[in-house]
């Protein structure tokens, strides 16, 4: 089992690594936020790629697994098992990408989220499947295709704890469901075939419906009509055990998005007590704070977004519901955020716990105060 205090006290001699910001190596080791969590009753985690698991051995590739296997308790892929990267057509499935981050997390004693068993956004549908032939009975064509992947792809991964088994069914402008090939070819029952395939396939995981509804302005038709989704799963039987909200936080999420802090903490609360009130659990899947907005200098920027992080943090510990909370990245180097949305002025985007050297920054902190604040949880059942 890996001793996560060591690797934080270690620092840079051993790991390539540099110390917490602010803290010394000397005296008492700084608690991870893994060990944080776990102490009251949460699993803490991060998703990561596949690059840098598969280039140990390099000194970049080696300082930023260290940050990993030192703060997290859990690992999810961050695109290694949706579709695309699963299915390069129709018969196939590739696994290598996806098996080495697991690997990875069953030698450094780490849980496994899945992510995700139906992306249902036809943007991220493989060609393959988009332009696929249903014939003459398009309906059982597509619940073949559906169920097939999800219970080869459970059975690759027993021991993933929690899946996303859908994710982003709802459009966020309009409130309404996307619709897909598959759900061209069988109506929106693909939904609830994925969730009682994912049932029999993986009985002992936690069935997750995950999308980005947030609180922020601008998200209002996107919560109704996740809520009439959920609702509609809860009325049908639908065995769905939790909530997973992304939690992409901070300045929006498009180019011509204007200021940093737009939440609406009221709906969200109102939003949040509904989802609890059906019974569902409650994941907090994709954390990070987008500083888009934000002006240049990076102090400012990392006291905005701490400050932003351990508001929103606080407000969702807060449920007894939350067990989960995973960042989307634990370090500015590799996080989805530098390539989309630029800021106005060029200048690399600082949205997770690490800087692009492997630093901690306030919002490393923010994490752990917020952690240590939290109320005890019952455990998971």
């Amino acid at each position: 089992m890996i001793d996560r205090r060591a690797l934080l006290a270690t620092g840079a001699a051993a790991l390539a690594v540099p110390a917490l910001a602010g803290t010394p190596l000397q005296g008492q080791a700084p608690a991870s936020l893994h060990a944080l969590a776990s102490a009251k009753g949460l699993l803490f985690g991060s998703a990561i790629p596949a690059t840098p698991v598969m280039r140990r051995g390099s000194a970049e590739a080696d300082a930023y697994l260290a940050v990993i296997a030192a703060e997290c308790g859990a690992l999810v892929c961050e695109n290694e098992m949706k579709w695309p990267a699963l299915r390069p057509n129709a018969t196939d499935f590739t696994f290598a990408q996806a098996d080495a981050i697991v690997d990875y997390a069953a030698a450094h004693d780490m849980k496994m989220r899945g992510h995700t068993l139906l992306w249902h956004h036809p943007q991220w549908f493989p060609d393959w499947l988009t332009n696929h032939d249903f014939g003459s009975r398009p309906a059982s064509e597509a619940e073949r295709i559906l169920t097939r992947h999800i219970r080869r792809v459970c059975a690759q991964y027993p021991q993933v704890v929690s899946w996303d088994v859908i994710n982003e069914a709802v459009d966020a402008d309009t409130g309404a469901l996307r619709d897909t090939s598959l759900s061209k070819a069988m109506g929106h029952a693909v939904l609830d075939v994925a969730f009682h395939t994912a049932r029999e396939a993986a009985p002992n995981a936690q069935l997750i419906y995950n999308d980005y509804m947030s609180w922020e302005a601008g998200h209002e038709r996107h919560r109704a009509g996740v809520m009439r989704l959920l609702e509609g799963f809860r009325a049908r039987g639908v065995p769905i055990d939790g909530l997973g909200v992304q939690s992409h936080i901070g300045s929006g999420n498009a180019d011509n998005s204007v200021g940093f802090d737009t939440a609406q903490e009221t709906e969200w609360s109102r939003f949040i007590d509904e989802a609890v009130g059906m019974g569902l659990k409650l994941e907090i899947t994709e954390f990070d704070v987008h500083d888009k907005n934000l002006p240049a200098e990076p102090v400012v920027r990392d006291r905005e977004v701490a400050a932003l992080g351990r508001r929103y943090l606080d407000l969702m510990l807060d449920y007894p519901q939350l067990h989960t909370v995973m960042a989307w990245g634990m370090t500015d180097r590799y996080t989805w955020l530098q390539g989309r949305w630029p800021r106005e002025d060029g200048l690399p985007k600082r949205p997770t716990p690490y800087d692009a050297d492997f630093r901690a920054k306030p919002l490393r902190q923010a994490m752990a105060d917020a952690f240590q604040a939290a109320a005890p949880r019952p455990p998971l059942v």
